[in-house]
C-alpha cells in the first residue's frame, strides 16, 4: 500500500441536535457556525484529504440525519461504511442511549465498522461542569464492551476534533495494511485502545443513492 491513495467511507450518527454537522464543518473548513439550527434532511456529503505516513487519504464523509422519521435513510447511507463516528451530546442523557441505537444497528447490519464514539459540546461543561448529564465512566466502559474508540470533543473549540478524524485515518490505514500483507480479512472491527483524548463544500443529498 506503500503511496497508494486510500478512500475510507465515514458515516456520522446520532440524535439531531447533538452536533455532528458542528463537528464536520470544525474538521473540514476550521468553522463553527453560529446561527438558526437547520436539520440536515436525508444526508450532506464532504470528502476531506488528508496524509497518514506516505499515503494519501481521502476521508468520505456522510454527514446524516438525526432526526428518527430519516432513520431508514440513514441505514443506506451507512451502507459499507468502513467507520462510524457515532454522537451523543454530553449535557443530554437520552442522546447517549440514541447512539447506543446505532452502535446496535452497526453491529447488525455492518459487522466490519469501526465504531468511534463521540461526546459533543465539551466547551459547555467548561463553563458548568453541573451540566454534564453523560458520566463519563459509564461511556468508557460501554465503550471498552464495544470495542470502540472514546473522544469528547468541542466544535466550537475545536478540543479534539482533529485528533478523532486522525484516529479514524490511522486506524483504517493500519488494517488495510495489515489485511494486503496477510491476506487475511477480518469482519469484526479491530481491537483499539478505546482511552479517550481530553476540502469542500457540505452538499445536501436529500434522495438516497440508487443502487
Amino acid at each position: 500500500m506503500s503511496g497508494q491513495r486510500v478512500d475510507v467511507k465515514v458515516v456520522m450518527l446520532g440524535k439531531e441536535y447533538v452536533g455532528k454537522t458542528s463537528l464536520v464543518e470544525r474538521y473540514v473548513h476550521d468553522r463553527f457556525l453560529v446561527g438558526p439550527y437547520q436539520n440536515t434532511i436525508g444526508a450532506a456529503f464532504v470528502a476531506k484529504v488528508m496524509s497518514v505516513g506516505d499515503r494519501t487519504v481521502t476521508l468520505g464523509i456522510w454527514d446524516t440525519a438525526g432526526s428518527e422519521r430519516y432513520e431508514a435513510m440513514s441505514r443506506i447511507y451507512y451502507r459499507g461504511a468502513k467507520a462510524a463516528i457515532v454522537c451523543y451530546d454530553l449535557t443530554d442523557s437520552s442522546s447517549f442511549e440514541r447512539a447506543k441505537f446505532w452502535v446496535k444497528e452497526l453491529r447488525n447490519l455492518e459487522e466490519g465498522c469501526q465504531i468511534y464514539l463521540c461526546g459533543t459540546k465539551s466547551d459547555l461543561l467548561e463553563e458548568d461542569r453541573r451540566r454534564r448529564r453523560v458520566d463519563f465512566h459509564d461511556v468508557q466502559d460501554y465503550a471498552d464492551n464495544i470495542k470502540a474508540q472514546l473522544f469528547e470533543t468541542s466544535s466550537k473549540t475545536g478540543q479534539s476534533v482533529d485528533e478523532l478524524f486522525q484516529k479514524v485515518a490511522e486506524d483504517y490505514v493500519s488494517v488495510a495494511a495489515f489485511q494486503v500483507m496477510t491476506g487475511v480479512s477480518f469482519p469484526s472491527p479491530v481491537e483499539t485502545s478505546s482511552r479517550p483524548t481530553a476540502s469542500g463544500p457540505l452538499h445536501e443529498l436529500p434522495d438516497p443513492p440508487k443502487e
